[in-house]
């Protein structure tokens, strides 16, 4: 297959990540990739990394073969009316915003053009990232495949079908910020205590990061990991009373509904 040219419609952090990951793992050239953004300022640090400047979304458009379009998803209505009349039924889109369907993208460009739907996180910035993709039924293998490389450069991929892919960002998408305000409680706890805000920072990141592989590799499930840390009369378990009077787990299932539940709204 030919080396395609990958275009970027919307030059934030998350374009950033993803063109890090597609440069760093050599596939591509800086030349292959073009970006497009409202903001000089994020062209210009684009242009850092050897990336070609675009003037504007139809030349992404008319130039390449696979556009990411990396907007916010209240943007897209206004971006896709823009580029619709250039658009050519072999272009293959991919859109990472929330709650944006492969129909959506479709609809709103009267083409039946190839679609990708993925929901990526932050941690693709430091190639940490956890990505869910799905197709529209008329991408060709090798070009979804393509795509699950590029976001593999950056972390790891699950494939889904697409209606998964709502609820999926309340699982990937959204969860750092469940896990960062989580971590932010007990530093900002720590500190009340007289703890350096630092040590305190640098011991929960490391407690996180020994957990999670604990979840990934100790072949235990939560509930016994847990249980393993939950000593009968000890003080895990005076925690654990405390978070279940407040109500943690189910604050947790809540949160995660109401994800969902605005994910639906964006895509109408």
């Amino acid at each position: 297959m030919k080396t395609l040219k990958i275009g970027f419609i919307g030059a934030g952090n998350m374009a950033t990540a993803i063109i890090r990951g597609i440069l760093g793992k050599g596939d591509y050239k800086p030349n292959d990739i073009s970006v497009y953004d409202l903001n000089p300022a994020q062209i210009e640090k684009m242009c850092a990394m050897g990336v070609r400047p675009a003037d504007s979304a139809v030349e992404i458009v008319k130039q390449c073969d696979l556009v990411f379009l990396a907007v916010k998803p209240q943007n897209y209505e206004e971006v896709l009316a823009g580029i619709r009349s250039s658009v050519a039924k072999e272009t293959i889109f991919v859109t990472i915003a929330a709650g944006i369907s492969t129909e959506y993208i479709m609809k709103a460009l009267g083409v039946s053009c190839p679609v990708v739907r993925a929901m990526p996180n932050t941690p693709l910035l430091l190639g940490k990232g956890a990505t869910a993709l799905c197709r529209a039924s008329n991408v060709p293998n090798d070009i979804f495949h393509s795509v699950i490389d590029i976001f593999s450069a950056s972390g790891d991929v699950a494939v889904l079908t697409e209606d998964k892919m709502n609820t999926i960002i309340a699982v990937n998408g959204s969860s750092p910020a469940y896990i960062y305000l989580f971590a932010k409680a007990v530093v900002d706890w720590a500190v009340t205590q007289g703890i350096d805000s630092k040590v305190a920072l640098d011991l929960i990141c490391k407690t996180l990061e020994g957990s999670a592989e604990m979840l990934r590799s100790s072949g235990n499930t939560p509930d016994e990991l847990i249980k393993m840390v939950s000593s009968p009369g000890g003080t895990t378990l005076k925690a654990m009373e405390a978070l279940e009077k407040h109500g943690f787990y189910e604050g947790l299932l809540d949160a995660m509904d109401q994800c969902t539940k605005r994910a639906e709204e964006l895509g109408r």
